[in-house]
């Protein structure tokens, strides 16, 4: 017999199940059962058209993609669980389910979600080891996309520091991307947490990226922007992490320089500008005794 929550995963895993149509399925039935009793044609009154409807119902009911092999480590959560991280709850669009291999408890610790650019000036990268080091050696978790470059640099910190970092993927277990950033996934799930909302049989897809960035500001208390340019994804991660009532702080650049655009006008509307570590921890209720002892 079916549990509410196996129900759940099921139809997370069923294509064509994005984040708007299970909220339609859990308006018209709390507990789900009635999904398997409906036609593809009457699939197409949740926000599905007949092409997906039929997808979703041939997932359901004969390919069914959430018998999944190969991931004893992995750790499903649903939004109804007690392990959900209390920060997600707070944000308009929480995933319904997310995936996780590694250490679930970072996802209820101080955290610091970094992002900037896939190409960082030596600059930047010297300025992420003098703020930031202090940051990670009073365990805040980094979180952050697994993307290279700054996010690639925000974890191997965390990790060299033997601190928590969670990254969230845009693609399933089974398709990490980078595929160059295979083996820091690795690292990461032995001694931080791979998450995800994607089944792990999805693949990396372009839409996928924005809208994993709406759990890396939603992990954290603040998103910390290293660089930018004027047209940027962690620009979306600022906008997204305005919206849930976070924090944003970026690094000044040089007006000369096109990857500080972006973090440069975030400045001037508003974010906090960033020249030291303390900057950061004065944000953090746990470290604001510390920080003002040391000024």
């Amino acid at each position: 017999m079916r549990t509410f929550r196996s129900r759940l995963i099921q139809l997370h895993h069923c294509e064509g199940a994005n984040w708007k149509v299970i909220r339609s399925f859990l308006t018209f039935d709390p507990t789900l059962q009635s999904i398997y009793d409906m036609s593809a044609v009457t699939l197409t009154n949740f926000g599905l058209d007949f092409r997906s409807a039929s997808r979703f119902y041939r997932d359901l009911h004969v390919t069914k993609p959430w018998k999944i092999n190969g991931f004893g480590e992995m750790k499903v959560i649903t939004r109804f669980d007690e392990e959900y991280p209390k920060s997600l709850t707070h944000i308009y669009d929480a995933p319904w389910v997310i995936y996780c291999i590694g250490n679930i408890r970072l996802l209820n610790t101080p955290s610091l979600s970094v992002v900037g650019t896939r190409y960082p000036s030596s600059h930047a990268e010297a300025c992420m080891g003098v703020v930031l080091t202090p940051v990670v050696q009073q365990n805040i978790t980094v979180v952050s996309g697994l993307a290279r470059g700054v996010d690639t640099l925000a974890h191997r910190l965390a990790l060299r520091h033997r601190s928590g970092t969670v990254a969230v993927l845009g693609s399933g277990f089974k398709h990490i991307y980078p595929r160059e950033n295979i083996e820091l996934a690795t690292d990461i799930a032995k001694d931080g947490l791979l998450l995800t909302e994607y089944p792990p049989h999805r693949k990396a897809e372009r839409i996928q990226f924005p809208e994993r960035n709406r759990i890396i500001s939603g992990l954290s208390k603040g998103t910390f922007i290293v660089e930018a340019k004027k047209k940027s994804g962690s620009l979306i991660t600022a906008d997204q992490a305005i919206e849930q009532g976070r924090d944003v702080y970026c690094l000044p650049g040089r007006l000369t320089d096109m990857n500080s655009v972006g973090t440069n006008r975030l400045i001037q509307q508003g974010a906090k500008l960033i020249l030291n570590s303390e900057d950061i921890l004065s944000e953090y209720d746990e470290f604001q005794e510390k920080v003002v002892s040391t000024i």
